[in-house]
């Protein structure tokens, strides 16, 4: 089931996608899917006559996972974790699909990471590994964007992966998904930079959700950034990511500068 966040006027309200690929359609739902039980309300609105807006806006936190594949540790001539390595975002860096990625003038370096993105769906702590497919409610595409000039010069990575804007999610919440042999793709202006498959991570998603869990309360809508694959690279004012994952869809931003 595909969950989509959407507006046609002001007021963000929730659906369920429906139809096949170019002609799809939005089943209109009350209520927030995370937060409430949705009932259905009758409504039927083309797709292509909405403004998508990123599927969950976490109410707590997005929490990043580095160098979860070794070719993309490898090119950034870092080691392989011997554990999974967490980050925060706040919730503010999270924009939807076709917002504009805003790099500051204070970053020289900015750069793509197209990236799997798990969605919780129930406040836990110290989930089993075996518990993690109770909690998770679904998955979307994801950019990481990271300032890499600051991700350097700081020696941590609050700033270069906070700025506002810099953590797209969307088009929507996929909930019915085989994580273990997903392919993720990311194109630069429609030229593909990222080709990578999730069985190549490092940690899979019931050890990170396992891991992350064991540290922090996990609350309905925070969102897991899972790693990216090889083949990150700078983007500029002007240009345009796409991330597409099978089994959910593509998320598009384009890239200014102010």
């Amino acid at each position: 089931m595909r969950i989509v966040r959407y507006t046609i006027g002001d007021q963000p309200s929730y659906g369920v996608v429906q139809g096949d690929p170019g002609s799809e359609w939005i089943a209109a739902v009350a209520g927030d899917p995370l937060y409430t039980q949705v009932s259905g309300t009758g409504e039927r609105v083309e797709l292509a006559d909405v403004r998508l807006l990123a599927p969950v806006i976490p109410r707590s936190k997005v929490i990043g996972i580095g160098r979860n594949y070794a070719a993309h540790a490898a090119e950034l001539g870092n080691d392989v974790p011997e554990r999974p390595l967490m980050f925060l975002i706040p919730n503010t860096a999270v924009i939807g699909p076709d917002d504009p990625v805003v790099i500051p003038s204070v970053v020289t370096e900015a750069s793509y990471e197209g990236e799997l993105a798990v969605v919780i769906g129930r406040m836990c702590k110290d989930v089993p590994v075996e518990k993690v497919d109770d909690v998770i409610f679904g998955y979307t595409c994801a950019n990481d964007v990271t300032a890499r000039d600051l991700q350097q010069s700081d020696k941590q990575w609050a700033r270069a992966k906070g700025f506002d804007t810099f953590c797209p999610l969307g088009p929507w919440i996929e909930t019915d998904l085989d994580h273990r042999d997903v392919r993720v793709q990311t194109r630069l202006d429609g030229q593909t930079v990222q080709d990578g498959s999730t069985s190549l991570m490092i940690f899979d998603i019931p050890t990170l959700v396992a891991y992350v869990s064991s540290a922090f309360t996990l609350l309905p809508g925070d969102v897991i950034l899972t790693g990216t694959p090889a083949g990150v690279g700078r983007v500029e004012d002007g240009q345009s990511v796409e991330v597409e994952i099978d089994g959910i869809g593509t998320l598009r931003n384009p890239f200014v500068r102010r």
